[in-house]
């Protein structure tokens, strides 16, 4: 398993852009992040295990939650830019379309998740920049 040392580490050796953020703040983001992300698709969850949605609504969350797990074993272990770039591409592709397909059922977790498409944007556009 990866210590965040080591993900600092290996981030540190990428020829970044000058507005890339230090490797110290993505822990931080990201804690922030992932209890906003816990909230939110933990109410999809349960939205769809009660019947309230169907398995075509829930989808994008749950393919959002694999590549966004994803992209740090590719990015940091494999450590394949190429493969982390498609991988966070997709991240973001299923955001939007989760955020699109949940608005007009439960309007506040596509709010909700406004910063964590933000953020994956500007994470998108630093990966594609990196590669």
């Amino acid at each position: 398993m990866l210590t965040m040392n080591t993900q600092q580490r290996i981030y540190s050796r990428f020829v970044k852009p000058s507005w890339s953020p230090p490797a110290w703040l993505f822990g931080p983001v990201w804690l922030v992040l992932y209890a906003i992300i816990a909230i939110a698709f933990g109410r999809v969850g349960y939205m769809y295990g009660r019947g309230d949605i169907t398995g075509n609504e829930a989808f994008p969350f749950v393919l959002n939650v694999v590549s966004n797990l994803t992209f740090t074993y590719i990015q940091f272990t494999l450590q394949n830019n190429l493969l982390a770039s498609l991988d966070i591409l997709i991240v973001w592709v299923t955001l939007v379309w989760a955020i699109w397909t949940i608005y007009d059922i439960e309007p506040w977790i596509a709010y909700a998740l406004a910063p964590y498409l933000l953020w994956v944007s500007f994470a998108t556009v630093l990966q594609l920049t990196i590669t």
